[in-house]
């Protein structure tokens, strides 16, 4: 393998062996995901090779079974041609509306509302919704909090029944946005009352995106408390609103990750295999770099967490390298460091199982260092690392100072 070859290719291999599969046993799991009849076992062996040499790409009749065999989602293994996180850029609002920011604000100060104002109001919404994953927390919560209190002032303004609903609507998106970051700085119990509010906004414009997204957080807080049946129940009721959406694949993944840490392995197979079913019959979306869509390189990242849970290493790596290199895109900085943080973390748990004390503390460091962190998720995945040092090198320095390091980082939540 070259580093000439597609990015495919040395996926396609790479998992292959990280399921400890010679070629011949991965086209016999290929047959098993496939409903029509294939050739003989020798010629789609010689496809394999070609697949896992670049020689051919695969055709969509081949790419899904390969994906499903695989584990991953097509289009995270076969990303469609120029897919990149569209990053927001700050003059959005102008460019698509022709006024800036102090004219906007101007204009909602007034009494009546037009469809323009809203229109900028939702892309300024949006652009809150992209920026979660990289801005610093603070600067991005204060923001956010000013614009939820601007869109709650507007509904005692003279508005159509449309735009009332759409300003709830947009209020409820917010409301999600300033939770999750209450809880990444460590105060549960304001991310608890306003996921509250956003799922009594999401009830009354009858949104099932901003009621599965609710129910997703309050699945990801019991996850991080270790709470893991709440987790599943959480995860359930979401299902059951949202339906076939985006944020059922993430839901799914909650559910899969409460399984893994119950030691419920079969379990959190079906709830993987059942999310990855959802996303892929979902289209790819248009924005990525929004924190409530789905993009599908993010369901290695949940099998990333699921697979070292439960002890299955090297998948665990091979889907930690993947997220890695999807998280730090050539020509787009860190896309999304929390995720980066997550697989050097998974990187580190993984060494340290394997005897690599060295190699595990120092990624294990550099996770508890990153700038862009979610508090409860990191502190969930450090305490991993944790536990398996203190088991494995109980007494070396190395571990001490891991240990005083994410001391310091939990005492930084209180």
């Amino acid at each position: 393998m070259t580093d000439e070859q597609p990015a495919w290719a040395r996926r396609i291999r790479s998992l292959r062996r990280a399921h400890s599969w010679s070629q011949v046993a991965a086209v016999c799991e290929l047959r098993r995901h496939a409903d029509a009849a294939l050739p003989s076992t020798e010629h789609l062996v010689r496809r394999w090779k070609d697949w896992e040499s670049g020689k051919n790409r695969p055709s969509d009749f081949y790419a899904p079974l390969i994906a499903a065999t695989l584990g991953t989602v097509t289009s995270a293994l076969f990303p469609p041609e120029g897919a990149t996180p569209a990053i927001t850029p700050e003059s959005e609002v102008l460019t698509a509306t022709g006024m800036d920011t102090l004219e906007l604000l101007t204009r909602l100060r007034s009494s009546d509302i037009d469809d323009t104002t809203l229109d900028a109001v939702r892309i300024t919404v949006e652009k809150l919704c992209c920026d979660y994953s990289r801005r610093p927390p603070r600067e991005l919560l204060v923001e956010s909090r000013k614009w939820l209190r601007r869109l709650v002032d507007m509904r005692w303004q003279r508005l159509t029944f449309a735009q009332h609903r759409s300003t709830l609507e947009l209020a409820g998106w917010l409301a999600l946005v300033v939770g999750c970051l209450e809880y990444d700085l460590g105060d549960p119990d304001a991310a608890e009352a306003t996921r509250r509010s956003a799922l009594s906004l999401g009830e009354e414009v009858g949104s099932a995106d901003i009621l599965g997204w609710a129910h997703e957080m309050r699945a990801w807080f019991a996850l991080t408390r270790g709470d893991y049946r709440s987790a599943l129940a959480a995860g359930r009721t979401g299902e059951a609103v949202a339906g076939a959406r985006g944020v059922s694949v993430q839901l799914v993944a909650q559910q899969a990750k409460a399984y893994a840490r119950m030691g419920l392995r079969d379990e959190m197979r079906r709830a993987l295999a059942r999310g990855r079913a959802v996303l892929e019959a979902l289209p790819y979306p248009d924005r990525i770099d929004n924190h409530f869509v789905v993009d599908p390189s993010k369901f290695d990242f949940y099998a990333m967490d699921c697979y070292r849970t439960v002890g299955e290493d090297r998948l665990a790596r091979e889907l930690s390298d993947e997220v890695a290199r999807v998280s730090t895109g050539a020509g787009h900085g860190k896309r999304w460091p929390m995720r980066l943080a997550e697989a050097r973390l998974t990187r580190a748990v993984v060494a340290a199982r394997d005897g690599d004390l060295d190699h595990a503390t120092t990624l294990g460091h550099r996770a508890l260092e990153a700038g862009r962190r979610s508090l409860p998720s990191l502190l969930m995945v450090s305490g991993e690392l944790a536990t398996t040092l203190t088991h494995r090198f109980p007494t070396e320095p190395s571990t001490r100072d891991y240990l005083d390091a994410l001391r310091s980082v939990r005492q930084s939540t209180r």
